[in-house]
């Protein structure tokens, strides 16, 4: 796919009584052509400060964009004059608000809110406007389209009016549509609908689509790729860690292993000074069985399991809730990896840790997990409780699995 939009280092701010809002933070992102693309965040993160500033339809005063540029279809739309930007939206970028009773004009027709688009971006005559209205309201689902132009927002439900708004948004055949908040004010069975519908449309039509969103939900369904805000990737790398299958590939050799339980610590800032720093490496790598000492050691003067120990302790410097641990003794030999896979037990007790334990060997699983997964070329074919899926596998797999792993009795593997 070919670049459409791509956002450099975006700064928008708002002067108030209080101070300046740093609304938008040094946002970065591309989005190709035919792409649906997810900006999430919670309320208040700057989503939808970030899409207006695309548009360039920050209020001056109290907003104004201080830095950056907003590359669309080889145009720096910093640099185009008010009237060019006026051509560009609605035009070639379609805009979908949160709120549709709010954004529809309430003392115009549906039919004449269509048109005028038409109007002003394709320089339509009215016959043909009319003529393209009553075709876009079929698109977007809307039966009895002649009749619905005459009648006013008022008169439809909330599903059919962001129908409308949708209808507005792709009449001039855009490269790229902002859908923010698109359906938060409208009913689960209807949100799915226009989401199923834009959906449908974008691919359709091969038009970008950028969702802003606060629901994962939505994401996970229908977004090619997802974008989140800087602080909270920073935020959501603090809650989520990782424990890496080879722990030797996985430590800087060239660092010094306190400085690299502590460089985490620093990145984040959640010890600023180095003497605090310091105290939390040595209680860490006491939690993880290691003397303080080792602080001052290479990766390559420690054993494997040792080496492991440092990865756990680096995991943990960040006070993490979930844990991945992805083949974390594969590389170990059985008598170190029973010790590791002990100390992530004690560890999840201790701090009411998460963990996704991903491994090919089954005892393993059944000693440490409550529920296992099991994916087959690419898919999960079972889901289960530990137990039961020992117990009673139902996927032709899971039991080859099962049957495959070995036993430490003579008489029992002769007779497999």
């Amino acid at each position: 796919m070919a670049l459409l939009l791509q956002i450099k280092d975006l700064h928008t701010e708002f002067r108030t009584s209080a101070g300046v809002v740093h609304a938008v933070d040094g946002i970065s992102y591309t989005v190709e052509r035919g792409e649906t693309v997810a900006i999430v965040g919670e309320s208040g993160s700057g989503k939808s400060v970030g899409a207006l500033s695309i548009l360039r339809l920050i209020p001056d005063p109290p907003g104004r964009i201080t830095r950056g540029e907003i590359l669309f279809a080889g145009s720096d739309l910093m640099q185009l004059s008010d009237a060019q930007m006026r051509e560009v939206r609605g035009g070639d970028i379609g805009m979908i608000f949160q709120e549709p009773m709010t954004s529809l004009n309430p003392v115009l027709t549906i039919g004449r809110q269509i048109t005028e688009t038409l109007e002003q971006h394709r320089r339509a005559d009215p016959a043909a406007a009319h003529k393209r209205a009553i075709e876009l309201l079929g698109l977007v689902g809307i039966a009895d389209s002649a009749r619905r132009l005459k009648q006013y927002p008022h008169q439809l439900s909330g599903g059919m009016r962001q129908r409308v708004m949708i209808a507005i948004a792709i009449a001039c055949d855009p490269k790229l549509i902002i859908a923010d908040e698109p359906t938060t004010a409208l009913d689960v069975t209807i949100q799915a609908q226009i989401l199923e519908l834009m959906n449908g449309l974008t691919r359709r039509l091969n038009v970008a689509l950028i969702i802003i969103t606060h629901n994962l939900g939505v994401v996970a369904r229908y977004a090619n790729l997802t974008k989140l805000k800087h602080k909270q990737l920073r935020a959501l790398r603090r809650r989520i860690q990782v424990i890496f299958q080879d722990p030797y590939s996985s430590l800087n050799p060239r660092m010094k292993v306190g400085d690299i339980i502590a460089e985490p610590m620093k990145v984040h800032a959640i010890e600023p000074e180095a003497p605090r720093r310091a105290a939390r490496v040595r209680e860490l790598l006491a939690i993880c069985g290691l003397s303080p000492n080792f602080a001052d050691r290479y990766p390559h003067e420690m054993s494997g399991g040792q080496r492991q120990r440092v990865g756990i302790a680096r995991a943990l410097a960040l006070n993490p809730e979930f844990i991945i641990c992805d083949e974390a003794v594969s590389a170990l030999d059985v008598s170190i990896q029973a010790q590791i896979v002990n100390l992530l037990e004690d560890l999840r007790e201790r701090f009411r840790l998460t963990y996704l334990f991903i491994a090919h060997d089954l005892s393993l699983v059944r000693h440490l997990c409550q529920r296992v997964a099991v994916m087959y070329l690419g898919r999960i074919v079972e889901l289960a409780d530990c137990d039961e899926l020992f117990d009673n596998a139902l996927h032709p797999y899971t039991r080859a699995l099962l049957d495959a792993v070995p036993v430490p009795d003579p008489s029992v593997e002769a007779g497999r």
